[in-house]
């Protein structure tokens, strides 16, 4: 954008800046010469995920709760606020809720008034504990909408359901992804997710928990790949609005992710079984087509790679 001649950089809002996704998404938006507000009330988000960001000329840090509206002049916005991880957003499920539908109102109020595009950061949890395998974008999912991981999942889901609300009866510019397990460096060691209790535990000796017969599922995409994804859609053109899964369609067992974390840790560590959580997905494996269509996009960097990175970050973590 311009104003009398003058260049202008975009000016991008990212909310849950400060986590994990977010700090990653804004490194790449001031490398890419974005003008960028942080926002994160710091609930899981973390300073240090931000701190060689500030003072940055461009770039912003704002301590604010996106239950709440919030003002500014904006081109785009990147809706990430949201407890991803099940301890996180089993604490305070009502808050949770809130801050997916809540949160999305607002921010969609706040694209409809600046003419903003908007990004939807949602989730594979919108697919629930799937009866189809991999997961299209087309399927509705099996989601239990009273269990205890309710909150996250159907939070994301009535987002989704207000975005297109928006977009039909607002004619706001929206943009959602569907992501699925992202791991990489910045991590919240203590998020109860699989690759980082799996590093954790393996790093200071413990048993490494897998709850289940270890049988289930996932796939996992490093977070460069997953904020070239992020990039790509935010970017595509006007009236494509997703959703579209963004993930890593190679698919591990748990056993194997976790025979993997104790080799490349060299950990002396045992793997112990416990009864599976409610509503815990069976598997979890994107249908990438259409981004593969639409973004010309597919994850390229390999699990063990990655991992690599995530230990070397988790190294310096422990005290």
């Amino acid at each position: 954008m311009s104003v009398q001649g003058y260049a202008l950089r975009t000016r991008a809002l990212v909310t849950g800046g400060a986590g994990f996704l977010g700090s990653h998404l804004c490194d790449r938006l001031i490398k890419d010469g974005n003008d960028v507000i942080c926002l994160d009330n710091f609930f899981t988000g973390q300073k240090q995920n931000i701190a060689h960001l500030i003072g940055k000329p461009y770039f912003e840090l704002v301590r604010h709760d996106v239950t709440f509206p919030y003002y500014a002049e904006i081109d785009h916005i990147y809706n990430l606020a949201c407890p991803a991880s099940p301890p996180h957003y089993q604490y305070d499920p009502v808050q949770t809720t809130k801050t997916s539908v809540h949160g999305a109102i607002n921010m969609l109020g706040l694209a409809k008034r600046t003419g903003a595009r908007i990004l939807q950061a949602s989730t594979s949890e919108v697919y629930g504990d799937p009866a189809v395998h991999p997961q299209p974008e087309s399927y509705w999912g099996n989601v239990n909408p009273i269990g205890f991981r309710s909150c996250y999942d159907e939070g994301k889901r009535c987002a989704e359901t207000l975005f297109f609300d928006y977009y039909r009866q607002n004619h706001v510019d929206i943009k959602i992804v569907r992501i699925f397990n992202t791991y990489g460096p910045r991590m919240h060691p203590n998020d109860g997710r699989v690759v980082s209790n799996f590093i954790m535990q393996a790093l200071r000796g413990e048993d490494l928990t897998i709850y289940g017969n270890g049988g289930q599922t996932r796939s996992f995409c490093y977070v460069d790949d997953l904020v070239d994804a992020v990039m790509l859609m935010m970017g595509s053109p006007a009236g494509f609005t997703g959703p579209v899964n963004i993930g890593n369609p190679d698919e591990f067992s748990m056993v194997q992710l976790a025979e993997k974390i104790l080799s490349l840790t060299g950990s002396k560590s045992k793997i112990v079984f416990k009864p599976l959580p409610q509503d815990d997905p069976k598997q979890r494996k994107p249908d990438i087509s259409l981004a593969k269509t639409e973004l010309a996009w597919a994850p390229k960097i390999p699990l063990e790679d990655g991992l690599k990175e995530t230990i070397a970050y988790f190294r310096g973590q422990i005290k």
